[in-house]
């Protein structure tokens, strides 16, 4: 019996030593372990282990203290200028195009119920081809992005009121599923 104890505690022991060490340690590439302890920097962003409470650990397109997790662009009726409020989102959008040429983008322009549908459609890809034109501008390429226009075709809102169609006015920033 005192051997099957002596022999479970050094496995218990072992199994400590071997979880201390990858907490804090670098792996076999001369990263740091991205453990309680660890810090790791992926795509440019520095984050710190699992466990720190403070710091996002995912990508920066969903950490939500970076401007790249705002995805959608809000319009004035009968619009297509974007906002002043709007250039931070574009700029930090386009740098991460621009250092990525392999990525690519769906630009969804989006306009409220009045109107048209031709009308709608038309001034939905105006709205997506401003947007578009902005990164453009930041030094993304042209093959990395996408201009769809909707119309009214997919709102967010269903209501008939001035905060429905200010929802429904805008550009969605689609990026791929990983």
């Amino acid at each position: 019996m005192k051997m099957y104890q002596k022999l479970l505690m050094s496995v218990l022991f072992s199994t400590a030593l071997v979880g201390c060490s990858t907490l804090s340690g670098e792996d076999s590439s001369g990263n740091m372990g991205t453990g309680v302890q660890g810090t790791d920097t992926t795509e440019g962003v520095s984050t710190t282990g699992i466990g720190s409470g403070d710091v996002f650990t995912g990508s920066p397109l969903d950490d939500p203290a970076s401007p790249l997790s705002k995805k959608v662009i809000y319009f004035a009726f009968d619009s297509s200028e974007i906002a002043p409020e709007y250039e931070a989102v574009l700029a930090a959008h386009g740098a991460y195009l621009a250092s990525k040429p392999n990525t690519s983008i769906i630009l969804e322009g989006h306009a409220d119920e009045r109107g048209t549908r031709e009308y709608n459609i038309a001034l939905s890809e105006r709205r997506a081809n401003g947007v578009k034109n902005i990164l453009l501008l930041q030094g993304v390429g042209e093959n990395q992005l996408e201009v769809v226009g909707y119309g009214e075709e997919k709102p967010v809102a269903l209501g008939h009121d001035d905060q429905s169609w200010q929802l429904n006015r805008r550009v969605e920033l689609v990026y791929p599923a990983n």
